[in-house]
């Protein structure tokens, strides 16, 4: 959703109508959009949910959705639609296919998801968020980087404030899906610091509602001053004030963290789909600019010893920095307009 709204501010702010078209569940975090974009629910659904009955409806809710599309695209019909994945942008890329209005996608990760897979050969190009991505042979594929939102935008770059003898900022974030493992394994880990370290760092920790009051203790009874919630509001904020990030590496994340310029200590989501949250990673950790944890092997031990390693050493972690931040797209959104721009363009031709 971060992608599409970043592309959403920044077509608002050059004067075209924008339409968000999603289920009900993702109409719950379009609360950011700019108010001018007009969210249209669709019926939409995925076989990788629920139980047998309820995979028994998914055809005709698709159905369903796609005709509603189609009746919504007929009464207004639009210049392009682009997709950013998942199984809510299959009722209006199938209308657009139907009614040959100009589509496209943007794939964030490295790796297409199931979604994008079925549409990829069947739209004009794909935006590709991480390079080099997975794409079937004879896909047109465009490096444009991951939009970020215009409040990251407004950190981009922000000065990093090295390590040192002062209270340090860790920020962890685990995203929506698979969290529990970072909260079972951070407050161990940092409990386990020297003190002249331990005794300095300061946590804003993105947990779990179920995880979040063993957390709180954890980093209590090991004396480290902690922020515990489900969510931050105000994660770009944050990222610029950290000394460390310690992350899941899913593409928003990534970006973010790029985009700002911040070391990061990074461990996939071993549960995603085709491994897309290690390729997401890659470029970042072949430009030393993070560490790359796989989930099997993450322990308190190795943890630590890693956050130890760059929050005792100022000048590598200066260089992991500079690194993220040279690999950072900051113009992700406007090359994004760019392809948008050019699709009309050449479909009217």
């Amino acid at each position: 959703m971060f992608p599409a709204q970043a592309l959403a501010e920044a077509m608002v702010s050059k004067g075209w109508r924008v339409k968000l078209s999603t289920d009900a569940r993702g109409a719950r975090y379009a609360g950011g959009y700019p108010k001018a974009v007009t969210v249209e629910r669709v019926a939409s659904a995925t076989f990788a949910r629920g139980g047998p009955l309820a995979k028994l409806t998914v055809p005709v809710r698709l159905a369903v959705g796609v005709i509603g599309a189609v009746w919504r695209m007929l009464r207004n019909r639009p210049n392009a639609v682009v997709g950013f994945g998942g199984y809510p942008t299959i009722p209006a890329l199938a209308a657009a296919m139907i009614l040959r209005v100009p589509h496209m996608i943007h794939e964030q990760n490295g790796v297409l998801g199931r979604v994008n897979q079925i549409f990829a050969r069947r739209v004009r190009w794909i935006g590709c968020g991480t390079w080099p991505t997975d794409l079937p042979d004879g896909v047109e594929g465009h490096h444009t980087g991951n939009p970020v939102r215009a409040a990251v935008l407004e950190r981009a770059g922000a000065p990093y404030i090295p390590p040192g003898d002062y209270p340090m900022s860790l920020l962890v974030i685990g995203g929506s899906q698979g969290a529990r493992v970072l909260s079972d394994v951070v407050p161990g880990a940092l409990a386990t610091l020297p003190d002249t370290l331990r005794t300095r760092i300061r946590v804003a920790h993105q947990a779990r509602p179920e995880d979040e009051a063993r957390v709180n203790a954890a980093y209590a009874e090991a004396g480290i001053k902690a922020e515990v919630a489900p969510f931050f509001s105000d994660i770009p904020s944050r990222l610029a004030d950290a000394q460390l990030v310690i992350s899941r590496s899913g593409a928003s994340s990534v970006a973010d963290i790029s985009v700002i310029g911040r070391p990061s200590i990074l461990v996939p989501f071993a549960a995603a789909a085709n491994d897309h949250q290690t390729a997401n990673a890659r470029g970042l950790v072949a430009a030393e600019a993070a560490i790359l944890i796989p989930e099997s092997r993450l322990d308190a031990a190795t943890l630590s010893g890693h956050v130890a390693a760059i929050l005792e050493n100022p000048d590598a972690a200066v260089r992991m920095a500079h690194a993220a931040l040279a690999h950072g797209i900051p113009d992700a959104t406007d090359r994004l307009v760019t392809l948008v721009e050019a699709l009309t363009t050449k479909e009217s031709t």
